[in-house]
């Protein structure tokens, strides 16, 4: 059985993101969506939300072969856990090649794992996370570019975010 690793924060996910976990899942017998854990950022959602939000946005999409975990540790480490031998990262125009390559040029000397990049789909490649949050943020609408069970959670997150 082949297992693949799908790593990023998703805060939150974006239809981008699913686009790719999407397509990941008709090439492997596994997929692994991690949401991993970042010491230095400091995230809107909680871990914890992130899986289920992720979760629940991948029920409504009747995706069977794709389980949902967050790591604290190194991804090489989650995919020596599990047996995975690749993980799938998604690239849009920005420069993201370049600051994913050397991941994975280290992902590969730490535990063999390889890297596989799948370009975004051209509708969704302006999408990331920061962007959602930034036109939320600002009242723009985010319909589409999230998952719909995200836009009341990110609503009430920026509420309490103004409070604090």
């Amino acid at each position: 059985m082949t297992i693949a690793v799908c790593p990023g924060s998703y805060d939150p996910v974006t239809a981008g993101h699913l686009d790719v976990i999407e397509r990941c899942a008709h090439f492997f017998d596994e997929v692994h969506v991690v949401v991993a854990v970042n010491a230095a950022k400091t995230p809107m959602f909680s871990e914890d939300t992130r899986v289920d939000i992720i979760r629940q946005a991948l029920k409504e999409r009747d995706c069977r072969n794709i389980k949902v975990s967050s790591t604290t540790g190194l991804i090489t480490d989650y995919c020596r856990r599990v047996g995975a031998t690749v993980i799938v990262k998604g690239l849009r125009q920005n420069g993201d090649y370049e600051a994913e390559l050397g991941m994975a040029l280290v992902n590969r000397k730490l535990a063999g794992v390889e890297t596989l990049f799948l370009p975004a789909a051209p509708n969704l490649e302006h999408i990331s996370s920061s962007i959602v949050k930034d036109v939320a943020r600002h009242g723009g609408d985010i319909t589409g570019m999230v998952p719909d069970c995200v836009i009341p959670l990110l609503g009430e997150a920026l509420r309490n975010e103004k409070r604090a």
